[in-house]
């Protein structure tokens, strides 16, 4: 079986006392944590870089030279 079949695959429905257990998916948080844990840091440290540039070479390079 190839590797992206055995990872989309499904695993079998598990069930605990005949009650059928929901399977793990993405929600609206976990997109929302996952936006602050990585979006954010990365956000800074764009911003800084840009600020550095700014400050060296007295040109404006980042987001907010638009406004």
């Amino acid at each position: 079986m190839s590797l992206i079949r055995r990872i989309f695959q499904r695993s079998p429905t598990q069930t605990i006392l005949g009650h059928r257990i929901p399977e793990p998916r993405l929600t609206w948080m976990a997109l929302l944590w996952g936006l602050l844990y990585l979006g954010l840091p990365l956000f800074v440290v764009g911003t800084l870089i840009d600020l550095v540039i700014q400050k060296v070479t007295g040109t404006c390079t980042g987001f907010w030279c638009f406004f």
